[in-house]
């Protein structure tokens, strides 16, 4: 037996194989153009006919990045009529499929510096903050389109509301800038994003032109609004939506009990007020809201029992509804899931530049 042992250079390989195929990938591509070119012109190269629609004039240089690589590209120039592509988009740099991959990493919640890292590391080159704004920008023209579609799904029983604030710089200070966002139960159960937009403020003109958009783009068939207490969003209901009824957040009712509860009894009055909204009946709960409110008299929880003598009606509205469907309309914790995955990618922006590209993101990630 023969003690030669061939051995083989698998990097060596891989790097050749790689170089092969990127060179079978720009001479296919060059030849793709040259044909277009010549189908374009109605005739070959230095061909004599009277159908011509225009004449070769040379060759221009750009690189197109592949997943094979970076490939060299001789684009035919005309003269007399246009060379417009279809196998490479003008000004395209890139495959599609690399464009939708820098997209999702932005909107995934990498930030542009890494985003840069990570295509040199890929691809060979770094992508400039220009581009992957450029890019964003053509992401945002289809997000624009779908935040203002018609809502054409019939009717919408239960709306769910919110507002979540994010920082924007403006004029050299800081403020904050709120996104109003509302999801819409249909008549089938299924949930939809219904209307997203920026309200500046929360307050009640915001709320109005926001309720307003939802009912002008097709949003009817509302029977109850659930939301935190906002006296903006409580006015502009029965303006826009008078036959809709109001459900306040049991949970963000019994935080606003909590901020005036020692910590010491937050456990003892947390099921107190959880046995009011586990009652059969409306007239059952408010009996044992009565109860509960002379309970915490007795325990000195005087700002405790006001709160809740004040608030509890809003609250019970949802037992007017279907009993299956209790659970899931006395909170609002059907936006609050959306807002902290909101949260988590705005967290790596920190401050944005304006109010639309704020916006713009939150959309995105919806």
């Amino acid at each position: 037996m023969s003690d030669n042992i061939i051995q083989l250079n698998e990097e060596l390989i891989k790097t050749e194989l790689k170089d092969l195929v990127r060179t079978s990938v720009e001479e296919t591509l060059n030849a793709l153009l040259d044909k277009e070119a010549d189908e374009l012109v109605n005739a070959e190269k230095y061909e004599r006919s009277g159908d011509r629609q225009g004449y070769r004039s040379g060759h221009y240089k750009r690189s197109l990045v592949t997943t094979s690589g970076e490939v060299k590209l001789n684009v035919p120039k005309l003269k007399g009529i246009p060379f417009e592509t279809a196998i490479i988009e003008r000004y395209r740099r890139r495959e599609c499929s690399v464009e939708e991959a820098l997209i999702e990493m932005y909107l995934a919640g990498v930030s542009v510096r890494r985003v840069e890292d990570i295509t040199e590391a890929l691809w060979g080159t770094k992508v400039s903050p220009g581009t992957i704004s450029n890019l964003n920008k053509k992401a945002y023209e289809h997000i624009e389109a779908w935040r203002n579609r018609p809502l054409n799904g019939g009717n919408y029983p239960y709306v769910f509301v919110d507002g979540i604030f994010l920082k924007r710089c403006w004029g050299g200070e800081y403020e904050n800038v709120s996104i109003l966002i509302a999801i819409g139960v249909n008549e089938a159960g299924y949930r939809e994003i219904i209307g997203v937009s920026e309200g500046m403020k929360e307050d009640g003109e915001s709320w109005k032109n926001f309720l307003i958009e939802l009912k002008s783009r097709g949003l009817k068939g509302v029977r109850l609004i659930v939301g935190d207490k906002n006296l903006g969003m409580l006015e502009s209901i029965p303006q826009v939506f008078p036959d809709a009824k109001y459900q306040r957040c049991t949970v963000h009712f019994y935080r606003n009990i909590f901020s005036v509860t020692p910590r010491s009894r937050m456990k003892y009055v947390a099921k107190m007020l959880k046995a009011i909204h586990s009652q059969e009946s409306k007239e059952a709960a408010r009996q044992k809201a009565r109860q509960v409110i002379e309970e915490l008299r007795t325990m000195k929880l005087k700002e405790a029992a006001k709160k809740l003598e004040d608030g509890v009606e809003e609250t019970l509205t949802y037992m007017s509804f279907p009993y299956e469907h209790w659970n899931r309309i006395r909170t609002n914790n059907t936006i609050e899931r959306l807002n902290r995955e909101i949260k988590r990618r705005t967290k790596v922006v920190g401050t944005f530049p304006d109010g639309q590209s704020a916006l713009m993101l939150v959309c995105a990630r919806l």
